[in-house]
């Protein structure tokens, strides 16, 4: 038997650790080399474990839910076994908390199913919900119940509700009691709830935006924007653009361009503060907020001032499908001097959005709709875009905010000012 140890990848150093999700394979079943074994969730990214060996998952060591470290073992692989050819190990299971404990069901009698076992983590999980052992089916070793087990049974509403347990005749009467079954014929209509734990991801994004809020002096400026110019040129270079580069030329290049064009006039929105000093950046890499289906991520366009309109399309559609997969890395989302956030793409008129720290100024741009404006005494329709800028007030005065903002929008209703620099 040549026993290969399957490893946490290694963590960034602002990463102290993360945790598993779900074990895609079980113990005893062969793997492939480069094949995918589970996925690790950091409060940045989910990584990707693939098998370092072909063989058989001898063990799993941490079970889903675990909470590990770089270079941890999680698994061993058998290089030389066959599938089937030996009982799997049984994994260990995630550490359990002291309430986690405290609110498990007792484990199954000796003897008992296996399959009715449930691991601590999910243990906890069917607990908080009132889910009865039994009512979730199990995908782990020997048909145990994961963490992910759960989840799933939640999200679809397949696990079935705890019957409220009957009072002893002589028990005193609680202060909040279950409430009984209705009787047939009443419609006391539903009121389901769901709890479930927060991601890492997600509570890395909660602990960033209070941070945000309760260490800069956030104000915001608004101006708004005729987009007529930009959206001309984008129709009359489509096609072309399209053709040579292979990319769709889309708003999000004209607001990086226009916002980079306003830091180089005022570059002290491209600054951060550390301590009681003022960095200035003399390079421009902007942040991107994309929305992906575990949380907002910010992936960075490096020395944006030298990437041309086809780069910023194309990697801007680059980060976009990689946040969609779950594949963007933490050097992807690392840095940053600016931000743009585009509310617009999901229909938002008006937002303030929150400055991503240590940064000190972020955009927010809006749906563009037809409005009526007023030009040279005459109401006519335009297509508008409200622009808001939030900025740190601590180094930001309202001048070089409104100015830097007033550059943008100059930028946007001249697009030729982008190729002149002026």
């Amino acid at each position: 038997m040549a026993i290969v140890d399957v490893k946490v990848p290694q963590l960034s150093e602002s990463v102290a650790e993360a945790t598993l999700l779900q074990w895609k394979k079980k113990a005893g079943e062969a793997v492939a080399q480069d094949e995918i074994l589970i996925e690790i969730e950091t409060d940045k990214v989910v990584l990707e474990v693939p098998a370092p060996s072909a063989g058989v998952l001898a063990e799993i060591v941490i079970a889903d839910g675990g909470t590990v470290t770089s270079d941890q073992v999680i698994a061993k692989i058998d290089s030389e076994g066959k599938a089937g050819a030996a009982a799997p190990a049984a994994a260990k299971p995630a550490q359990a908390t002291p309430s986690a404990v405290a609110s498990a069901p007792a484990a199954a009698p000796a003897g008992g199913s296996k399959s009715d076992v449930a691991m601590p983590a999910a243990q906890k999980m069917m607990a908080d919900n009132n889910m009865p052992a039994g009512s979730v089916a199990g995908t782990g070793r020997d048909g145990r119940v994961t963490k992910g087990d759960v989840i799933g049974a939640l999200a679809s509403g397949t696990a079935a509700k705890a019957a409220p347990a009957p009072a002893p005749a002589a028990a005193p009467r609680p202060a909040l009691q279950q409430v009984s079954a209705p009787s047939a014929g009443a419609d006391l209509g539903e009121r389901p709830e769901q709890r479930v734990p927060m991601s890492r991801l997600r509570a890395r994004i909660a602990e960033r935006l209070l941070q945000s809020q309760s260490t800069n002096a956030i104000l915001t400026t608004f101006n708004e924007v005729n987009m007529a110019p930009v959206m001309e040129m984008r129709k009359r270079f489509q096609e072309k653009f399209e053709k040579e580069h292979g990319v769709k030329i889309g708003f999000m290049s004209f607001f990086v361009k226009a916002a980079v064009h306003a830091l180089k006039k005022y570059p002290v929105l491209n600054a951060s503060v550390d301590g009681n000093d003022i960095v200035y950046h003399g390079y421009f890499d902007i942040g991107i907020a994309v929305g992906s289906p575990r949380g907002l991520v910010v992936p960075i366009l490096r020395n944006a001032d030298q990437m041309s309109f086809a780069d910023i399309e194309k990697k801007i559609a680059e980060y976009g499908q990689k946040a969609r997969d779950g594949k963007l890395g933490i050097e992807e989302m690392s840095g940053g001097t600016f931000s743009i956030s585009n509310g617009g793409v999901f229909g938002s008129m008006l937002s303030t959005p929150i400055i991503n720290p240590p940064q000190s100024a972020i955009l927010g741009v809006h749906a563009t709709k037809d409005r009526a404006v007023v030009e040279n005494g005459q109401i006519v329709i335009r297509p508008m875009n409200y622009l808001a800028m939030s900025y740190d007030h601590r180094i930001i005065d309202g001048r070089e905010a409104v100015l830097g903002l007033v550059a943008m929008k100059e930028a946007l209703e001249d697009p030729a000012r982008l190729l002149f620099d002026i």
